[in-house]
């Protein structure tokens, strides 16, 4: 990790005296007499004085609601506390996506001013770019109106729990818009989870009725999802308030049948429920619950996360309009699926008066150039992608400006992993018009929102962030304290674990099933037991010390410690796709420490390219360049051939239960893993002096 010297440069905003967040920062200065000249000066008085940011927002932000707050938030309160935020306003997020304001409307006035009813909404596009479907303004409002009227004809009200197992599709928002219509609590889960990993996040929050799609699409080919609908209804059938599965026909044409089923019922004659007149939205308090998202942890049983309706929206829009300068003209297509929180960061386009594109399909099918063809054939402005897809059109030579009119592009935007550092350069150089910023963020599905994020205020440097979330007042603290410690920051440089050292409005309202009140013990163990009253991410990052910029490093509990020298995964990682990427299709870098072992080291997984093996000139030869471009002591101990690399359902490689494995136990794989059954593989390496390195493929 180099920081001694600036790195280069590769963007900058054309005119960022002309962007909502230089203006939003003229009228900080207007309001409250300051003098910021700058990005930096900006951020910090948003995070020194949060009441006067999260109140300036608040008022630019023009949501329908009712009520009025004395108090935006107690400063003086931890964040370990959880502060109450605008208390006394009461608002609802399918009416404030669905209607926007007008400027002259009053806090509980409606306006189709951006949103005229003709007006396209969002286009669904299925895999390999076919049966593509545009919904409007008025069909959209028109068909969450009448599922919200059939959801209220069945019992459904203020805090009940639907959830939603289908595809990035118009139905999928459809039944999330009419749940939160009626002050419901939705969650999402994607078709391609197992029947034990829907339980293991259904079950938790006793949902009163279940939609399910009864088809989906998986590398080109129509699967029928009849035997997890069956799964599902066995095991959650005596739950205290589940009613029935609500099943919804995927693909035009006849159906699949389900009428076998029990507790079963299509979404067709659900709908005749509905009485015709809409049901009133009931607008709920700021931080009442909307939506439950479930944490990517690897073992054991996901967390259940629940946010609030305000902090959801506020931070949404804080990050569309002022992070990333969207207009209600703009375009976004986010490749996701529904099991995470991008899915909901996807769809909140729409809050900002946006079309959305939601592709239903494989980014990689019928080739690699789809998802870029999409974009442009949609007019795409925003492209929201991972690094693994970036990282395969790197090393299979897909140039994107050839292969569609990325002319409209104005930023693509990338999370998940962490990403490498020659991806900056491949992207400028090669890959997207140099007019396209790139928006590498970090944040995830804890605070539905960023911790570090684009701006354009700044311009973007190879490696890392550029520099934190407006509002979110983030730290790096030292690793090595024992946990209770208060912490303290570290000087930018230095390695450490991320850290929020004073409350925001997006943290999570509480934990499913955690004691109460919040924060519980679940809650407290998950952010606030590692450093005393700040939240611990589980991040580990250094800020550059001369850009500002925030470089992530990998997971705080993946850190590797050999004879006391910390770096992140994110290091070897770089140094195997650098420079063997025509060899290695995926690797894996983990500690292991067993109880016998007095120091870590360093252990690194392979997945070889077809027709490729490890051998031991190959070993020879990683390591040198590991030793090379880092320092000897980065270099692995052992390198291994492994079959398959374990990788959540949203695509992410996960350290932390091979790391646990080859350390000496024995874990239970969580649901939120894709290939559980890859991490049988590594309990062989509990034995490690025992094989033969390069290790045969098995």
């Amino acid at each position: 990790m180099a920081l001694a010297k600036m790195p280069r440069k590769l963007w900058e905003h054309p005119n960022p005296k002309g962007t909502a967040m230089w203006e939003f920062m003229q009228e900080a200065n207007r309001r409250h007499g300051l003098q910021l000249e700058n990005f930096h000066d900006l951020h910090r008085w948003s995070c020194d004085q949060r009441s006067q940011f999260y109140g300036q927002l608040w008022d630019s932000q023009r949501w329908i609601h009712e009520g009025s707050f004395a108090q935006v938030v107690d400063e003086s309160t931890p964040i370990s506390q959880l502060p109450r935020w605008f208390a006394g306003v009461r608002l609802n997020w399918a009416e404030n996506l669905l209607w926007s304001r007008g400027p002259g409307d009053g806090p509980g006035a409606r306006s189709t001013l951006h949103k005229e009813d003709a007006r396209v909404a969002l286009t669904e596009v299925r895999e390999g770019n076919t049966d593509v479907v545009d919904v409007t303004w008025a069909e959209l409002r028109a068909r969450v109106a009448r599922l919200a009227g059939a959801l209220a004809a069945r019992g459904v009200g203020v805090g009940d729990r639907v959830v939603m197992v289908g595809a990035y599709a118009c139905e999928t928002l459809v039944v999330f818009l009419a749940t939160t219509w009626l002050g419901a609590v939705f969650s999402s889960s994607s078709t391609d989870m197992g029947v034990g990993g829907l339980l293991q996040r259904a079950a938790q929050i006793s949902p009163k009725f279940i939609f399910f799609d009864d088809g989906a699409l998986y590398n080109g080919k129509a699967i029928d999802l009849r035997d997890k609908i069956r799964g599902l209804v066995a095991g959650i059938k005596d739950g205290d308030q589940f009613e029935k599965v609500v099943v919804v026909q995927r693909f035009a044409g006849k159906p699949y049948d389900t009428s076998a089923i029990p507790h079963t019922e299509r979404l067709e004659h659900f709908l005749q429920a509905a009485a015709g007149t809409p049901p009133p939205i009931a607008r709920v308090g700021f931080q009442d619950p909307m939506a439950v998202y479930y944490s990517s942890g690897t073992t054991g049983t996901p967390k259940a996360i629940v946010h609030g309706v305000g902090p959801v929206l506020m931070s949404f829009k804080k990050e569309g309009v002022l992070h990333r300068d969207m207009l209600p003209g703009d375009v976004s297509l986010q490749f996701t699926t529904t099991g995470w929180i991008m899915f909901l960061a996807g769809v909140a386009h729409l809050v900002l008066a946006g079309r959305a594109v939601l592709y239903d399909g494989s980014p990689m099918l019928p080739d690699l150039a789809v998802l870029l063809r999409i974009a442009d054939q949609q007019r795409a402005t925003m492209l929201g992608v991972s690094p693994r897809w970036m990282t395969e059109l790197m090393k299979r030579g897909v140039v994107p400006k050839r292969e569609a009119d990325l002319s409209r592009l104005k930023k693509v935007t990338c999370t998940g992993m962490v990403l490498p550092d020659q991806m900056f350069d491949w992207f400028y150089d090669v890959a997207f018009p140099s007019h396209v910023q790139l928006g590498n963020m970090s944040g995830g599905t804890d605070i539905a929102g960023c911790f570090v994020i684009e701006n354009p205020l700044l311009p973007v440097h190879v490696g890392g962030c550029v520099g934190g979330g407006l509002g979110m007042p983030i730290a790096v603290f030292d690793h090595d304290l024992p946990d209770g410690s208060p912490g303290t920051p570290l000087p930018a440089g230095t390695a450490g674990d991320l850290v929020a050292t004073a409350a925001f409005p997006n943290v999570p309202l509480f934990l499913w099933g955690d004691s109460q009140p919040a924060p519980g013990a679940k809650y407290r163990d998950a952010y606030f037991a590692r450093f005393r009253d700040v939240w611990a991410q589980g991040d580990f990052c250094a800020v550059h010390p001369l850009t500002g910029g925030v470089l992530m490093l990998g997971r705080s509990d993946g850190v590797l410690n050999p004879s006391g020298v910390r770096f992140g995964s994110a290091d070897i990682y770089a140094v195997v796709e650098r420079f063997f990427a025509a060899d290695v299709a995926e690797s894996l870098c983990v500690g292991q420490r067993r109880a016998q072992d007095l120091d870590e080291r360093v252990v690194l997984f392979l997945v070889m390219r077809p027709g490729r093996t490890l051998d031991a000139g190959l070993v020879a030869r990683i390591k040198d360049a590991v030793a090379r471009e880092l320092t000897k002591r980065h270099v692995p101990k052992f390198i291994f051939e492994t079959p398959e690399i374990p990788v959540t359902v949203n695509g992410k490689k996960v350290e932390l239960p091979v790391k646990s494995i080859i350390s000496g136990k024995t874990i239970k794989p969580s649901g939120t893993l894709l290939n559980p059954e890859s991490l049988g593989f590594f309990y062989r390496f509990q034995r490690i002096e025992e094989l033969a390195e390069p290790h045969a493929k098995l």
